[in-house]
C-alpha cells in the first residue's frame, strides 16, 4: 500500500514537472513572439547583422515636433535606465522644411560643442512650455550662451563644413532608415519603431524597443558562440 502510495506521489510530481517545463516553454514562445515584424516595428533595408557588440538606440527627432516634446520625459527616462552596454544618441530631422533644418542644425553645432545632452530638455521646454520660438541662428546661440558656449562661437561653428558634413550624413541616415515620421526609433540600424494602431503609445514604442534589444543581443551571442565553436 504504501509502496502505491509512493508511486503515485513521483508519478504526480512527474506529471507536475512535465506541465511546468511545457508552461515554461509556451512562456518563452510567447515572449519571443510578443511583438512582430511589419506589425509593431519594420526591418530596415539593407539592414546589418545582429550583433551583441552593437546595441544602440536611435531617436530621429526635431524641436519643432509637438509629438517628441509629448515624447521627451518616456525618452529621457528610458535613457537614464537603459543597459549600460546600449548606446543612446539623437538623430535631428529635416524632411526639407527650412525651419526644421535651423533647429537641427543648431543641435547638430551643441553636439559638436559637447552641451547638446545638458541643453536639450531646455530647448524643448524653451519651445514648448514657453512658446518662444527662435527664428534665426543668432537668437538660437543667445539660448545656448547659458551653458557656458559664446554666442559668436556658436553661430561660426554653425556655419562651418563640419556641422554642414554633419547634417548630410545625418539626413542620409533618416532616408536609409526610412524614417516617415516623428518620433521614430531606429534599433542597433536593423530596426524602426514608431507610434502605429498597433503601437498605441510611448510606453509600447519603448517596450518594443527592449524587446529589439533583447532579441539581437541573444542572436548577435549565439553567432559570435557558433562562430568561436567553428
Amino acid at each position: 500500500m504504501r509502496k502505491k502510495v509512493i508511486h503515485r506521489f513521483m508519478a504526480g510530481c512527474a506529471v507536475l514537472m512535465l506541465l511546468g517545463g511545457a508552461m515554461q516553454a509556451q512562456a518563452q514562445d510567447s515572449d519571443s513572439n510578443k511583438y512582430q515584424e511589419g506589425l509593431h516595428y519594420f526591418l530596415v533595408d539593407q539592414a546589418p547583422p545582429p550583433s551583441a557588440d552593437r546595441l544602440e538606440v536611435l531617436e530621429a527627432f526635431s524641436y519643432l515636433c509637438s509629438h517628441c516634446h509629448a515624447f521627451e520625459p518616456f525618452i529621457s527616462n528610458w535613457e537614464k535606465h537603459r543597459p549600460e552596454d546600449v548606446k543612446f544618441r539623437r538623430l535631428p530631422v529635416v524632411f526639407g522644411r527650412s525651419s526644421w533644418e535651423l533647429y537641427a542644425r543648431a543641435y547638430v553645432t551643441a553636439d559638436m560643442l559637447d552641451i547638446a545632452d545638458e541643453s536639450h530638455g531646455a530647448m524643448m521646454d524653451r519651445l514648448w512650455k514657453e512658446k518662444k520660438i527662435m527664428r534665426s541662428m543668432e537668437e538660437i546661440a543667445d539660448f545656448y550662451s547659458q551653458f557656458g558656449v559664446d554666442a559668436d562661437k556658436f553661430v561660426a561653428t554653425a556655419k562651418s563644413f563640419g556641422v554642414d558634413r554633419m547634417l548630410r550624413e545625418d539626413q542620409l541616415k533618416v532616408q536609409a532608415y526610412g524614417v516617415q515620421g516623428t518620433p521614430s526609433l531606429i534599433v542597433n540600424g536593423r530596426y524602426r519603431v514608431s507610434g502605429s494602431a498597433a503601437v498605441p503609445n510611448y510606453d509600447v514604442m519603448l517596450d518594443v524597443v527592449d524587446f529589439l534589444i533583447a532579441k539581437d543581443r541573444a542572436a548577435g551571442a549565439s553567432q559570435q558562440g557558433s562562430d568561436e565553436s567553428d
